[in-house]
């Protein structure tokens, strides 16, 4: 599954591992519910990718293209631009606070 197949081996829990064993969405008739829950992009998740630097913009469009082929259907702009924003950003773990000092997130006023 997503969260690895519990064989205690953590190399063969990589994106690219789970993608190879369920593919990058999981299969209609393995759901647990009767129907998918929408999934639409934050007005944050798509003001950063228009700020992604073009050349990394580009290796995520190969990329994405290159990992969603996999899927049995044409992948949505969603789980593209998902894709995208995962390689422009996904091991920036200071992203939510670069989006705050760009004032595309309001502070939490406690």
């Amino acid at each position: 599954g997503s969260c690895g197949n519990m064989n205690g081996d953590a190399d063969d829990d990589t994106t690219e591992a789970i993608y190879s064993r369920i593919g990058a969405r999981v299969p209609s008739g393995e759901l647990l519910f009767n129907d998918r829950a929408p999934v639409d992009l934050t007005t944050v998740e798509e003001k950063l990718l228009t700020m992604c630097e073009p050349e990394k913009l580009a290796k995520a469009q190969t990329e994405c293209a290159k990992d969603l082929a996999s899927l049995t259907r044409t992948p949505s702009a969603v789980q593209t631009k998902s894709c995208m924003l995962d390689i422009c950003y996904g091991a920036n773990e200071h992203t939510l606070k670069m989006a705050k000092g760009l004032g595309l997130v309001p502070e939490v006023i406690e």
